[in-house]
């Protein structure tokens, strides 16, 4: 497609947008999206495929396998279970994970560290390769990381967008069609208006640069579960920063039809008095994806990283969730299976000779992931182990 073609804005997002203009205005105040205004949206090179890839990424009943650690972190699990922090058994872990027979009927992408996306099996095979055999997109985690914010109340800031377009367009050439950037949003902190728009201002900026070099951006303000407030707290703030956040996607002219988001679950505050059941979980949930997400959208990816890996499955498998009327704003919910990684690799590497052991347990979790997605699953036979959280308070990764 030329760049001088132009997409036509989405009806049903010009309405959803001209509904965002009363968000977070102050009394008195003028609308956030002026009424004589109409933004157009200029299609680049790459749109046709953006749009393409995010629609197999948001196939019904697979999910996102995230494996974007970074080495230290890496080297943390490694430790768990005895071994060195050494990009050997690095590269045995991601290679465990990522040459598991099958893992394409549950997963339709792969998050992966920058290290990981220029690695190769031990038979010289690409791991790029390797999940294209399985039908799996590769993916980029592309932020630098997280830093304090001057100005705010101890809130950070995620770092990364001096040369990310350059960046982007080799991770393009190596394979990679989808990328990641992780920002956070503590409510513990306030969250204060500085780091609300921070946030949504560098989501925006690098969803755009993503999509000009083809790369289908994953759009992902986590509301962070520190903090003892309750659900409905939750929610308010996620409506905020999402409504926040779409405001400068459309200021940045990105394509809604070629991002995929990956929310926080709204739960209450880890440290609440109160626990929330999953049918409560999903409830609060759908209810902000509901009211923040247009149309055009064509996949949300369910954060449950810090969930257990019976949470990661029960969230999505809920009432609220499979009686949802079909015009609710989203083509699929999907769920990002962290915690698969986490506990394979504890299978993993207690012995070289338990890797198909641990191949299969992956596919079992992921496979329960996607009976979830598709209102199907049960914790019936599920181990204690596998019932246990994975919150960390005030975790970096």
């Amino acid at each position: 497609m030329a760049c001088s073609s132009v997409v036509k804005l989405n009806a049903a997002s010009s309405s959803w947008i001209a509904g965002q203009q009363s968000v977070n205005r102050r009394p008195g105040s003028a609308p956030r999206f002026p009424t004589s205004r109409v933004s157009v949206i200029r299609a680049g090179s790459y749109t046709d495929e953006l749009i393409k890839t995010a629609k197999s990424i948001a196939s019904p009943g697979r999910g996102i396998l995230a494996i974007d650690e970074s080495n230290a972190t890496c080297g943390k699990r490694l430790a768990s279970i005895g071994l060195d922090n050494t990009e050997t058994n690095r590269q045995a872990y991601r290679q465990l994970l990522l040459t598991t027979p099958g893992l394409g009927d549950y997963i339709s992408g792969a998050i992966l560290f920058e290290e990981t996306l220029y690695q190769s099996t031990t038979d010289g095979k690409k791991f790029v390769d390797c999940l294209r055999d399985e039908n799996i997109v590769p993916g980029i985690k592309v932020d630098k990381g997280l830093v304090p914010l001057p100005g705010s109340n101890n809130e950070s800031w995620c770092q990364g967008l001096d040369g990310l377009a350059s960046r982007s367009a080799e991770y393009y050439k190596q394979g990679a069609r989808f990328a990641k950037w992780r920002t956070i949003v503590s409510i513990p902190c306030g969250p204060s208006a500085l780091a609300v728009k921070e946030a949504a201002w560098g989501l925006a900026r690098y969803a755009a640069i993503s999509q000009d070099n083809g790369l289908v951006p994953i759009v992902e303000p986590e509301i962070l579960l520190d903090g003892d407030h309750p659900i409905e707290r939750t929610l308010e703030v996620a409506e905020r920063v999402w409504a926040e956040v779409f405001y400068y996607l459309a200021e940045n002219n990105v394509v809604f039809e070629g991002i995929l988001l990956k929310p926080s679950m709204v739960t209450p505050g880890a440290e609440h008095k109160e626990k929330a059941s999953p049918d409560t979980i999903a409830k609060y949930t759908l209810t902000m994806l509901k009211r923040r997400v247009p149309p055009a959208v064509p996949g949300i990816m369910v954060s449950t990283s810090s969930l257990g890996r019976i949470q990661c499955s029960n969230p999505g498998n809920t009432e609220p969730q499979r009686n949802e009327p079909n015009s609710q704003p989203m083509a699929c919910l999907l769920l990002v299976c962290t915690s698969i990684a986490e506990h394979s690799a504890q299978d993993m590497a207690r012995t070289p000779e338990n890797v198909e052991a641990a191949q299969k347990a992956l596919l079992v979790r992921a496979k329960a992931n996607s009976l979830a997605q598709l209102g199907k699953y049960s914790a019936e036979g599920e181990s204690d182990e596998a019932k246990k959280g994975m919150f960390v308070k005030g975790y970096t990764y």
